[in-house]
């Protein structure tokens, strides 16, 4: 393993891109009543991920922190609520340590055109598509961040519920059945027609919605994107990220979002083309492996062919999710042309999700 012992591995943030620049000296003056040992103004950089909230960085002198608002313009229902995330965070913060700690919530629009929240930063590696350059992980150091990783979504899923405050977080019992109806309007809704109806598939996922398993807190967005590693010790997880989805809900749903990111080296070039994770690396589980681990180490017994549900269900609602922005794209209501082939993926999920179902039968 090479040695890890320097910032370049770190998560840096760039230049604040144009027309999304905050008003540092408000910023500055609302932070100070709440921290005031901090000195000088803060040096402001912003987050390139995230194509949701926008993220930034506050760096003083003195301390280090993170603010995150919602995108200037509309908002969908419910969608970049600053308020939830950070709320979520604080009650979670004291049964589940990696979570940031939160430093204060502005609700007052004034102060930079948005309500924002701020915490400290986590610093650490940020493992995205591929680790940073300079850090090399054998397949033995692989295999251990990548059962660390799942170790901590095993955890977050035993975190008690109402200990932490959290009951009122989810809507109770019928998770499962929500989600899938709720997808599979938001497709209908976002079709465009160059891609397919996805009719099979819903119907498929509809007939078989099986009763939750359990209701835990799920974060939802599970990516090894969204954890901070340790510097000193790359397998070790020091910080999880991104609570903006973050709900009550069944931990198996939340396991099938996160293997529909699950991209192995061995994969055709079009999941390879999508992979936002360093799951290919040699020492990484392989997404069968990765269930068998967590259910192992859950205790939530589920069959193989009854676990395809979770499995489909997670490619299909990854599919929603790029055909909403590929929709936005087709009918203008975007430029970046990093959407413009997105329906090839949406039919790509399609055959994907058909494939497993086919399996299933046999």
């Amino acid at each position: 393993m090479s040695d890890t012992h320097h910032t370049g591995l770190q998560d840096q943030g760039g230049r604040v891109r144009a027309g999304e620049e905050l008003d540092t000296a408000r910023v500055d003056a609302w932070l100070k009543a709440r921290v005031p040992s901090l000195q000088g103004l803060p040096e402001v950089t912003q987050f390139s991920g995230g194509a949701s909230n926008w993220t930034y960085r506050l760096k003083y002198p003195n301390g280090d922190y993170i603010l995150r608002r919602p995108p200037k313009g509309t908002k969908a229902k419910g969608a970049h609520d600053m308020g939830r995330e950070f709320r979520v965070q604080q009650a979670l913060k004291p049964v589940y340590p990696v979570v940031p700690t939160m430093i204060g919530l502005c609700e007052d629009e004034a102060v930079t055109g948005s309500e924002f929240y701020v915490m400290e930063r986590i610093a650490g590696i940020i493992p995205r598509k591929n680790l940073p350059r300079g850090l090399v992980l054998d397949a033995g150091t692989t295999r251990r961040l990548c059962t660390n990783v799942l170790d901590k979504l095993v955890e977050l899923h035993q975190v008690d519920v109402q200990a932490a405050g959290l009951a009122s977080l989810g809507k109770g019992s019928g998770y499962c059945r929500r989600q899938i109806e709720g997808w599979s309007e938001r497709y209908t809704r976002a079709r465009t027609w160059n891609v397919p109806s996805y009719a099979r598939v819903m119907a498929w996922l509809k007939e078989r919605t099986p009763e939750d398993v359990a209701n835990v807190v799920i974060h939802n967005d599970w990516r090894f994107d969204n954890v901070v590693l340790d510097e000193q010790d790359p397998t070790r997880v020091i910080g999880v990220l991104d609570w903006e989805m973050a709900t009550l809900g069944d931990p198996l749903m939340d396991l099938g979002n996160s293997l529909a990111y699950w991209v192995h080296a061995d994969d055709n070039m079009l999941f390879k083309a999508v992979r936002r994770q360093p799951t290919h690396l040699p020492g990484m589980l392989r997404r069968e492996e990765v269930v068998a681990y967590y259910l192992d180490k859950s205790g939530y017994r589920v069959d193989r062919a009854d676990w395809t549900f979770y499995e489909v269900y997670g490619l299909f609602r990854l599919a929603v999710i790029v055909q909403q922005i590929y929709y936005r794209y087709h009918h203008h209501q975007t430029r970046n042309p990093a959407f413009k082939n997105f329906w090839i993926l949406a039919n790509y999920l399609d055959w994907r999700c058909k494939g497993l179902i086919k399996r299933a039968k046999q």
